[in-house]
């Protein structure tokens, strides 16, 4: 075998994006307010309102936090504004839904501050496997993104993309 093996990917002006590098640490929590309903079904205003104030809010302290109700309660908006309002103080983001909703508002967040100009005019691989929870919601917002600037979008890795955009030549 004559020649010097040649890495074509290092070389070429592909870039990667992998959205776990931009994973956010901190603990996710699924806070469950049926405990604080009777029988947890029925929300009794001055019931709820002491277990709000007696509470220690204070062990959500950098946390990433998910309100949501496991029964089938109807629970008044202000109910999930109230407990909001008193993580504000110490959750780094709280949010009505399950995790997978928590990680998509997180990660929405994330990908509309990108700083996507290092990607104008060039190909651009999203990478897709990851270790962390990267939602699907945000593979989609930040190909959106990137379609005015990049040159091309793949998805996957460099070895086995999958071709999604390409702009047209002019």
């Amino acid at each position: 075998m004559e020649g010097e093996i040649v890495n074509r990917v290092a070389n070429s002006k592909l870039k990667v994006i992998d959205l776990e590098d931009y994973y956010p640490e901190g603990k996710r929590i699924l806070f469950d307010i049926k405990d604080w309903l009777l029988e947890g079904l029925v929300l009794r205003e001055k019931d709820f309102r002491a277990s709000v104030t007696e509470h220690d809010w204070s062990q959500y302290q950098d946390c990433y936090v998910a309100l949501y109700c496991s029964t089938d309660a109807i629970v008044p908006d202000w109910a999930y504004m109230l407990i909001s309002l008193q993580l504000q103080d110490y959750s780094k983001l709280t949010v009505i839904g399950s995790l997978e909703h928590l990680e998509s508002i997180i990660y929405t967040s994330i990908i509309s501050d990108l700083d996507i100009s290092d990607y104008k005019d060039i190909p651009v691989i999203i990478k897709g496997c990851s270790h962390k929870p990267v939602p699907a919601n945000a593979l989609v917002l930040l190909s959106q993104r990137l379609k005015p600037v990049a040159k091309s979008i793949m998805f996957g890795e460099a070895c086995s993309s999958v071709p999604l955009f390409k702009k047209k030549k002019m």
